[in-house]
């Protein structure tokens, strides 16, 4: 089995994604980073300059994540379809439901999902769930995760399984991933750490290697399941995001030989 694609999350860049895309993607290549995943790039920065830049870097596009509402329009989902076509990519990861705080959020966003999945699959593309922790709290004797898996299709309905929301949340990550290994293929690998502040237990987000996470057990268990990409992700740095990313990618390079 040819070892899975490396790629980067664009979100560590915070505010630059909006207002230099084109310093954000020299930074990702000159991080060794072959591939991103971000937003739709042709409505931020219209498709003849995103196909350009794409290139100039020599940069594909492993995925693109969008919110609930995004997969719930039927126009913005055509939309996404539409680019995701165009860019040769073909996994479309969501983050979020329709009420995150009850059961019944859940089970209205597993039908959406449902069918979300379906359409693209008829369009040659993989639909995904990326998780966090709150997916893991109490709903009065079952967890938002546990309805999504039980209520989806698992050929239509995929998980994007970030390891750090899965630490965090109190799961073993590798355990996690093989109960789920069916619909796993697509990972975020973040790390990190719980902190204690004033206000209670907060996450602190770390380049890969120097946080809490057992990113090497993870690994493995992403391999068993036939990982096609591991996306670097890290939702805030106190380094510059290009150290960040440097860092990070050399951890998956030395460490996880990718």
């Amino acid at each position: 089995m040819a070892p899975p694609g490396v790629s980067v999350q664009l979100i560590v860049f915070g505010q630059r994604n909006q207002e230099d895309i084109a310093g954000v993607l020299r930074d990702v290549a000159a991080a060794g980073f072959p591939a991103i995943e971000a937003g739709n790039l042709f409505l931020a920065c219209g498709e003849d300059r995103a196909r350009q830049l794409l290139e100039e870097n020599g940069l594909q596009v492993s995925g693109a994540h969008f919110g609930y509402g995004d997969y719930a329009d039927p126009e913005k989902l055509a939309g996404h379809i539409a680019y995701a076509k165009a860019v040769g990519l073909k996994h479309l990861l969501c983050s979020g439901v329709a009420d995150g705080s009850s059961a019944e959020g859940y089970r209205k966003s597993a039908a959406v999902f449902n069918a979300v999945g379906r359409r693209l699959a008829d369009e040659g593309l993989l639909f995904h769930y990326h998780n966090h922790d709150w997916e893991f709290r109490d709903l009065g004797g079952i967890t938002g995760m546990e309805i999504l898996a039980q209520e989806t299709d698992p050929v239509l309905v995929r998980f994007n399984l970030d390891v750090f929301w899965l630490y965090y949340a109190g799961q073993d990550p590798a355990e996690f991933i093989r109960k789920h290994a069916g619909r796993a293929g697509y990972f975020h690998f973040k790390d990190g750490r719980r902190r204690a502040t004033d206000a209670g237990m907060r996450p602190e987000f770390l380049e890969l290697g120097r946080g809490d996470v057992d990113l090497q057990g993870a690994y493995a268990a992403a391999l068993e399941a036939g990982a096609e990409w591991i996306v670097a992700e890290q939702d805030s740095t106190q380094v510059t995001p290009r150290e960040a990313i440097t860092i990070s990618r050399q951890y998956l390079r030395d460490v996880l030989g990718l």
